[in-house]
């Protein structure tokens, strides 16, 4: 009999709740032909953990995550929360999950299905074909650098953040992108800004030093400007993009918009024991509760799950198959243009479900 693999399931704000249980619903589908599988255990985190609990991320959360074999998260934040102190900010249970795990590098694959190539905001004849992973530092950068803060000083405000990169904290992300290079087309486009910033000058050095241990991939370096116009220009010329934790948050947000949508994009933020996989997209709070939101991301996250944490690769490519499939036919939820009278978010997350089983069941030898 199989190991069980604990969940945890943390749902979040706005549409997460929604988004999250078409995921589970999909791993249950899973279950139907794997046989038991997952431990699904519940925690709150975010805006609705500030409500229940006084903090974004419970010492609960923080025990159900470090016992679980992985991650599932639906998204957090929203306008009722605004005005809450920087620390009870919903967002802040989100970073603070990303270093109690030592979750430093995130993975975001932006890939352009053929049956909504004319979604992008580019012509189709030049983003069909795009399969771009980003490899994105997670812990390190302006983000988490110290001294930060707004300060008074010769009868003025400023603000000041730190951009701060050790050595060893590169190398860790760049094996990482190399590795993952080599498991698709063997090239790595390492983004910095080496011609203004030291933090840049490092990470292109210690990039280029550990390249020499991976020559059969392919390393580029290019500055983040430059790199954000080739991904318009472009865009099929991308494999792996290797970058810091700031650029990183913005080119990935751009290559989400080369696919059409940023509502069918997952991600998996990765460490050395633990990961988390959630959509890209926010908690979309206008449309919370109304069951027209898209669970396709979310449920692309359990499919990212499946493939890097636990192993179990042919569930996770009947899911991204399932996808393609539903929206090849056309099927589409409200912000999708092309459905007169479009999915619901349960009825999105029905469809993947049964068709991900059947699929996975073709995959298994027929018994004799």
């Amino acid at each position: 009999m199989q190991s069980l693999h604990r969940i945890a399931v943390l749902a979040g704000d706005g549409i997460g709740p929604e988004v999250t249980a078409e995921a589970v619903k999909v791993l249950k589908a899973i279950e139907e032909v794997s046989g038991p599988a997952f431990r699904f255990q519940y925690g709150l985190i975010g805006g609705c953990a500030v409500d229940q609990t006084a903090s974004p991320l419970p010492a609960e959360t923080i025990a159900i995550c470090n016992n679980a074999s992985a991650v599932l998260l639906g998204a957090v934040g929203g306008p009722q929360w605004d005005n809450k102190r920087p620390e009870l900010r919903p967002e802040q249970g989100l970073l603070q999950i990303r270093q109690r795990l030592g979750l430093y590098v995130n993975l975001r694959p932006a890939k352009v299905i053929d049956s909504l190539a004319n979604m992008s905001a580019l012509k189709p004849d030049r983003v069909r074909g795009t399969d771009i992973l980003i490899v994105r530092e997670l812990m390190g950068g302006i983000y988490f650098g110290n001294p930060r803060g707004i300060f008074a000083k010769n009868g003025e405000r400023l603000g000041v953040n730190t951009e701060i990169y050790r050595e060893h904290e590169v190398e860790r992300v760049a094996h990482r992108a190399f590795q993952l290079a080599r498991l698709r087309r063997n090239k790595v486009t390492s983004v910095d800004k080496a011609n203004v910033l030291e933090s840049s000058r490092l990470w292109r050095e210690v990039v280029t030093r550990l390249g020499r241990s991976y020559p059969d991939v392919e390393l580029k370096h290019l500055y983040v400007d430059n790199c954000a116009m080739q991904l318009i220009d472009k865009p099929t010329s991308f494999d792996v993009v290797l970058t810091t934790n700031m650029f990183g948050d913005i080119l990935s947000d751009e290559a989400a918009m080369l696919t059409g949508s940023i509502g069918l994009l997952p991600s998996a933020s990765l460490g050395e024991h633990s990961a988390l996989y959630e959509p890209i997209h926010g908690s979309a709070p206008d449309i919370a509760g109304r069951n027209r939101a898209n669970p396709l991301a979310a449920i692309a996250s359990a499919a990212l799950m499946l493939r890097y944490s636990l192993h179990m690769e042919d569930a996770a490519s009947a899911i991204e198959q399932a996808i393609e499939r539903i929206l090849k036919r056309g099927v589409r939820t409200a912000e999708l243009p092309g459905k007169a009278r479009p999915s619901s978010t349960t009825r999105m997350g029905d469809l993947v479900a049964q068709t991900a089983e059947k699929i996975l069941k073709s995959m298994r030898p027929k018994k004799k």
